[in-house]
């Protein structure tokens, strides 16, 4: 067995049991930001943006319902690649942009500043 599992989404069934209301908004609100009758983004774009979210958030579900949808909706490999490169660059340039905090933590540290009184 491993960690994930392509039938891991089996168990939804529990979660919609157990919370049967919620379930059945967020199961809409997920088609409507998805696959809405008044969206203007076109399916294939929305797609390759949840592929970069995915990859961010490293889902592994979304990552393969996603790749598979955006391919569906008429991505190209090209495509999905520039997407990799676009996700792996945000996530990049956020640990760099956070280091800006830790710079300043580590500066606060050398030399704390007097409390406010």
């Amino acid at each position: 067995m491993s960690y994930h599992e392509h039938t891991d989404h089996q168990y939804a069934k529990h979660i919609r049991a157990g919370a049967p209301a919620a379930f059945k908004a967020f199961v809409a609100w997920d088609a409507q930001a998805m696959r809405g009758s008044d969206n203007v983004i076109p399916p294939k774009y929305t797609e390759l943006m949840a592929v970069a979210v995915a990859l961010t958030t490293q889902c592994p579900y979304c990552i393969e319902a996603h790749t598979k949808a955006a391919h569906a909706a008429g991505a190209t490999q090209q495509e999905l690649a520039e997407t990799i490169m676009v996700a792996a660059a945000l996530r990049a340039g956020g640990s760099y942009a956070h280091g800006f905090m830790a710079m300043k933590f580590f500066d606060q540290a050398q030399s704390p500043e007097t409390p406010d009184e």
